[in-house]
């Protein structure tokens, strides 16, 4: 099967402000991939979110700010159909029925639960059957392929036995889909030279304004060195994002480097002009949009009445596989 005929699903939590982290991390892969399967399906996973963000207006105003951010850089409505997880009530229905044919036993090896449990966080009912919703989000469009960093792998092979167990039980019913693993996803370092995250207060934000930009990128932690000394790029944070906004520029600053003929105020100037050019189109584009904001919600309902559709085809097949249907 050719990716053209294929469908390929992913969800976003509507959790805050996105970073460059974000943006090179998972964001720009979603844009990438649009043209290169014939279904692109995108949801706003906010019943996800709901176990981290319990607050009506934050929640209210992350759902519209997420879709603001995936139109700005360049998701196209024609190629993408987005839509609200929380439109779709037949997504919870499932994971109900999932829930019925999966052990508390097997939950507990998630990497989200064992990691809750490792910190002595208390943990919700909703952490510990994050998995079941995931996987109800994905079988629910007979999704072929699902776009994930390889820490998220589990997530699909949860999703992948649970489908199987299924069909077992009560005949072929879901496709079984296969994990998409983003190789070449930049694990981007933040300005302290840990994982940039906003966690840790090290980020550079996705349409920062250009002030922002330069207050953050000057404030990378750098080693003492003079600005003759040679230099080990690969062990600069500065460096580490050249990789990202300096790519034409990226021969000839790793000879300096290693020459001593740069300075980290020279490399951290060089290095905010580029974010900057990168940024700015992203930021125009967002606020053209942030004009219209029936436009974004428009897009949100449109593909949630698609969606809806289609989730309910798929229940009325479920239902008449486990019994509880005993009329149109």
């Amino acid at each position: 099967m050719t990716n053209k005929r294929k469908t390929l699903l992913s969800g976003v939590k509507p959790t805050g402000k996105p970073h460059i982290g974000n943006y090179f991390g998972a964001m720009k892969q979603f844009v990438d991939l649009q043209g290169d399967y014939g279904r692109t399906l995108i949801f706003i996973a906010d019943y996800h979110a709901l176990n981290n963000v319990q607050n009506r207006e934050e929640m209210n105003n992350n759902i519209y700010e997420i879709a603001l951010d995936y139109l700005a850089i360049g998701l196209d409505p024609k190629n993408v159909t987005i839509f609200k997880q929380s439109d779709i009530p037949q997504h919870s229905e499932l994971a109900v029925i999932l829930n019925s044919i999966t052990t508390m036993s097997y939950l507990m090896r998630a990497h989200a639960y064992k990691d809750a449990q490792a910190r002595n966080k208390e943990i919700s009912v909703g952490t510990f059957d994050y998995p079941m919703l995931m996987a109800a989000d994905i079988l629910m469009y007979d999704a072929d392929v699902v776009p994930v960093g390889q820490d998220q792998k589990q997530h699909i092979e949860i999703t992948r036995d649970i489908a199987e167990k299924f069909n077992r039980i009560f005949g072929e019913t879901f496709k079984i889909p296969e994990p998409l693993i983003l190789e070449n996803v930049a694990t981007v370092p933040g300005t302290d030279g840990k994982k940039m995250s906003k966690s840790y207060n090290n980020t550079i934000g996705l349409f920062a304004e250009d002030e922002e930009i330069e207050k953050a990128v000057m404030s990378i932690v750098t080693d003492s060195k003079a600005p003759g000394d040679t230099k080990d790029p690969e062990k600069d944070n500065i460096f580490a994002l050249h990789k990202l906004f300096s790519k034409e520029q990226l021969s000839d600053l790793e000879k300096r480097y290693k020459e001593g003929g740069i300075s980290y105020k020279e490399s951290k100037e060089i290095l905010i002009e580029n974010i900057k050019k990168i940024i700015k189109p992203l930021r125009e584009k967002r606020k053209e949009l942030e004009k219209d904001k029936e436009y974004v919600l428009d897009i949100l309902r449109e593909g949630g009445d698609e969606m809806r559709a289609r989730a309910e085809k798929k229940m009325q097949e479920v239902r008449d596989k486990i019994g509880t249907k005993l009329y149109e």
